[in-house]
């Protein structure tokens, strides 16, 4: 009868384990997400004016979200961060919340951060897969490293796309093809030298530390 009773004890207890792991996981995975989301709003915060658009950390913060999280949690804390500017919380450049962004001129590039968040995501994520089957070699760590960096050039291409448009649209009235040199000197041009430098600091950050974050 105690051997049953003891068989029946260990049945149970792999249950409560699952459930109590699946519990932690959810519980750090908000904690991530609510942790990265807060790191962009200083990322925010830390700016350097340039003409229309101040040159700021966001670039930065939004590659090392979706790097170290992946798409899914790094889509997620970019979110969570626009949501709390439209809970009229000061986490923008110049301490705006999303509606007083709405009448400058950056309020393209951060809808242009969550495809961001998603391109570098979905790179690291099978990043992730590929670096578990070739661990520890040099080889793969500087591939993964390259194409680390790739996806976020990639990813602000597409921002600088959505800011441009923002800026051309609400800015200059129309699109057209004058108007885009004009778009390009303002929202593009100034940025690129920063950025590169902000992408590189990122993709080294995530492809040497990644593995400490789960």
């Amino acid at each position: 009868m105690e051997n049953k009773t003891e068989h029946e004890t260990e049945e149970i207890r792999p249950v409560n384990n699952k459930k109590l792991t699946a519990r932690q996981r959810y519980l750090r995975d908000v904690c991530y997400i609510a942790l990265f989301a807060a790191l962009l709003a200083v990322c925010s915060w830390i700016a350097i004016p340039v003409s229309e658009i101040s040159v700021t950390l966001q670039t930065m913060g939004v590659c090392m979200a979706a790097g170290f999280l992946g798409w899914k949690r790094g889509m997620l804390s970019v979110l969570a961060w626009v949501l709390l500017g439209v809970c009229c919380a000061p986490v923008f450049s110049g301490f705006k919340n999303f509606y007083a962004l709405l009448g400058s001129a950056s309020a393209g590039y951060v809808i242009g951060f969550v495809f961001t968040a998603l391109i570098v995501g979905i790179a690291s994520d099978c990043l992730h897969l590929i670096g578990k089957r070739c661990t520890g070699k040099v080889k793969t760590q500087i591939l993964q490293l390259v194409i680390l960096a790739f996806s976020m050039i990639l990813g602000v291409a597409v921002c600088y796309v959505f800011g441009t448009l923002w800026f051309m649209l609400i800015y200059k009235g129309s699109v057209t093809a004058g108007n885009l040199q004009i778009a390009l000197t303002f929202c593009v041009y100034p940025y690129l030298l920063p950025d590169l430098i902000k992408i590189a600091a990122a993709a080294f950050l995530v492809n040497y530390l990644k593995r400490y974050i789960k």
